[in-house]
């Protein structure tokens, strides 16, 4: 059995590798949900064209929350990168010789959500003074070492990959030169390991209700129908995010879901 440097990798089983503060996302139920106007529930509910466009969608996202609901939309994993791009000689290694390639990158488009936590922290920002973005510097810096706590991260590099439902599948700790092949390995395993881990998890969920919805633009979401009425819907997400759209705007495959159901409710 081959071993390397990158080997602090955990070896990935459904169900196992799951940190202290992580647990699996469940469903949310309605008696859990707070509404801002109790007597309005849905007054001030997001568009859900809003919702799905607040996203970044560029090879690393930058917000766990951002990568996290599109994990959990798009049914893909998460894989966190933590590094410091300025210090590390083997981050800067691991990005040249595979995160950089035009294989992995056309790879991990299509069967992953990234996000990037850099331990080297810098806030461009024109609209803000030199004490605001110090401040912004200094929250963001705050911040990754929380995530770093949360996750045991001891070095950089290191790789956590999580389902869509918040379960740690895989842990890869280090790097050295030449060994891309071998990490892009244990990434793809942790990858299939999620895929099976997702299947059970959204099937668990589709018998209470829950379903893919996809808009016009292709834009999907996971969420369970909690209202119609003429023409307005609304969903709400495992993680409890609650969203309304019309019906014109959803997919021509979602709207004849929603005229079958009409019919078999007898829904004018």
């Amino acid at each position: 059995m081959r071993t390397s440097s990158a080997s602090g990798g955990t070896p990935v089983t459904p169900g196992g590798n799951v940190p202290a503060k992580t647990s699996p996302l469940n469903a949310t139920p309605e008696s859990d949900i707070v509404y801002t106007n109790p007597d309005d529930p849905d007054a001030t509910l997001p568009e859900l064209a809003t919702v799905l466009s607040n996203t970044k969608r560029g090879p690393w996202e930058e917000s766990e929350t951002i990568a996290k609901q599109r994990s959990m939309r798009e049914g893909k994993p998460l894989l966190i990168w933590f590094t410091d791009s300025a210090r590390s000689p083997m981050c800067k290694a691991v990005s040249q010789e595979l995160f950089s390639t035009n294989d992995f990158g056309n790879w991990a488009t299509e069967k992953l959500i990234r996000l990037r936590v850099d331990a080297d922290v810098k806030v461009n920002d024109p609209d803000l003074d030199l004490g605001a973005s110090e401040d912004r510097r200094v929250r963001i810096i705050d911040y990754a070492a929380e995530l770093k706590k949360r996750y045991k991260v001891l070095g950089f590099p290191t790789l956590v990959m999580l389902s869509p439902n918040g379960e740690v599948v895989g842990k890869f700790r280090g790097y050295k030169r030449g060994d891309a092949a071998f990490l892009w390995g244990q990434i793809k395993h942790g990858e299939a390991v999620s895929a099976e881990s997702t299947k059970g998890w959204r099937s668990g969920l589709e018998k209470k209700g829950y379903r893919e919805w996809e808009d016009r633009k292709g834009r999907k979401i996971f969420a369970r129908l909690t209202a119609y009425s003429k023409g307005t819907l609304t969903f709400i997400e495992p993680d409890g995010t609650r969203s309304r759209t019309q019906e014109d705007n959803l997919s021509d495959k979602d709207r004849a879901w929603i005229a079958e159901q009409k019919k078999t409710r007898n829904i004018p």
